[in-house]
């Protein structure tokens, strides 16, 4: 039977793959999750054998299940090409006895560029085999990083519009920069008054807005995401977990079969909750290790099994994971309920209303596959430093914060199963957080474009073309508004009032 895509919220009919990624949120306000988990068919030592591009395949067709051959093959070979400047596309490194899943080498040098350098070519496809012909208007809310590989994905492919919204002051400049200097007549970039958290509600209640959607359908547009609440982003990150343990495999690190525990450092929960589907899938692992920076919402909740955003908002070094509000453990809260759409429903209501909700016992007990973890900046500054002193190794803030809660974790519980930790940004991202982690006597006084001179003399790294392309580039975008005032800023940027 071909996999379908169900809402987590309702008992409505199933759609197919295409319809999912088009609509990004189901109509009831639900995220789609495939009505059943595919199993890895092939042997460990078969998959081991393949490129990511083959590997791509041999994973998404088992989700993607209306995509003809061609029509998925095309997607892949356009996506994982020369905008990746390593053959592997997503690398593993040994340092210290961890394992490092490069996820950044793609154009934004961020792992949001796995994904989302395959869904402008997923959505074009879907909207060609279900034959619609209004214009696609990409709605995405970014703490740092989706928001630039979105608009690097969509820049200029026929039949869509992107509209990136980005808290403003709660970025990186590098991060910053990237979004506005953005080229593309369909890219359109709005700082708001606000956090993630309100960017992304905003979000949200615009997909469920029927009298919007009306609006727009009637000048010739209609919504859909690039966040991972779209499926079509989180099929493919589920690729680079299986090929981080068929790289493990081929050079004898393990042997088929053999265990490994994940580390994802996390702040929407799409990138974990990948690794998840890959343990459902098959791939075996053993823990997945949940990492929070110090807004620790995720680390609570896999504590006491309540979740809880009444709290204040810390703005860290690792900005991406600068969030109250997960909405991809929603996927994760469906699956332990039973797939009880109803029970989803009741707690994703109190999380709107109250700002919180408690999972039962029983639920607490099927979260048995994760750990979790997190860190404060001093310790991730100090993991960074200690890790560049016994290796000359260089990583983010971000990986920074997966590997301070490895570290911590191996220390604690004495866990010696190869352990691989998703490094997901380029230490270029973050050159100031990273110098100082490293180099704090070398900060003061120099500006964001001097430190990655710096970073660049102590990492030993050739700068990336993403970072030499906007130390010239104009910037092109400067709008900035409120959160309540986005629909109308989105109306103004198609034109329609």
């Amino acid at each position: 039977m071909p996999i379908l895509y169900k809402s987590t919220r309702s008992d409505a009919p199933a759609v197919t793959a295409s319809k999912a990624i088009l609509k990004g949120l189901s109509p009831d306000g639900g995220l789609y999750v495939p009505t059943e988990m595919p199993k890895l068919s092939k042997p460990l030592e078969e998959l081991a054998a393949m490129d990511y591009r083959e590997l791509a395949y041999e994973i998404m067709s088992k989700f993607l299940c209306d995509f003809t051959e061609e029509e998925l093959l095309s997607c892949i070979a356009a996506a994982y090409d020369s905008k990746f400047d390593t053959e592997k596309i997503a690398p593993l490194v040994k340092k210290d006895g961890a394992y490092y899943l490069e996820l950044f080498h793609g154009s934004t040098i961020a792992f949001k560029d796995m994904a989302l350098s395959i869904l402008p070519h997923l959505m074009v496809t879907s909207a060609r085999k279900n034959g619609v012909t209004n214009e696609i208007v990409i709605l995405t809310a970014t703490s740092g990083d989706t928001g630039k590989a979105a608009m690097a994905g969509f820049a200029n492919v026929p039949g869509t519009r992107i509209i990136v919204f980005y808290p403003k002051g709660g970025v990186s400049n590098i991060q910053y920069l990237q979004m506005a200097t953005q080229r593309g007549d369909n890219t359109h970039v709005v700082a708001i008054n606000g956090n993630f958290d309100d960017a992304q509600t905003a979000v949200k209640k615009m997909f469920n807005d029927r009298e919007m959607a009306a609006e727009l359908a009637s000048k010739g547009f209609q919504f859909s995401s690039a966040n991972s609440i779209n499926i079509g982003r989180l099929v493919p990150q589920i690729v680079y977990y299986v090929y981080a343990y068929c790289q493990m495999l081929a050079e004898g690190e393990i042997k088929a079969g053999d265990k490994i525990n994940i580390t994802v450092p996390t702040g929407n929960f799409g990138n974990i909750l990948a690794a998840y589907y890959a343990k459902q899938m098959g791939l075996p692992v053993e823990k997945l290790i949940c990492a929070s920076n110090e807004n620790k919402v995720l680390f609570d909740f896999f504590a006491t099994g309540e979740y809880d955003r009444k709290r204040d908002f810390i703005l860290t070094s690792s900005p991406s994971m600068d969030i109250l509000i997960s909405s991809n453990l929603e996927r994760l809260i469906y699956k332990v309920a039973g797939e009880d759409s109803k029970a989803n429903l009741a707690f994703m209501k109190s999380l709107t209303e109250k700002g919180e909700y408690e999972i039962t016992p029983e639920m607490k007990a099927n979260l048995a596959d994760f750990y979790g973890g997190f860190a404060t900046e001093q310790e991730n500054y100090a993991g960074i430093r200690e890790l560049y002193e016994k290796t000359g190794y260089v990583i983010d803030t971000h990986t920074g914060i997966g590997n301070a809660v490895y570290r911590r974790y191996a220390a604690k519980t004495g866990d010696r199963t190869p352990a691989v930790i998703a490094s997901t940004a380029s230490p270029y991202k973050f050159a100031v957080s990273v110098v100082g982690a490293i180099a704090p006597e070398m900060v003061e006084g120099r500006t964001d474009f001097e430190l990655l001179d710096v970073l660049s003399e102590i990492a030993k790294m050739e700068e990336p073309a993403a970072i030499t392309d906007i130390r010239t580039a104009p910037i092109r975008h400067r709008t900035v508004a409120d959160p309540e005032a986005m629909p109308d800023a989105v109306r103004k940027i198609l034109g329609v009032i």
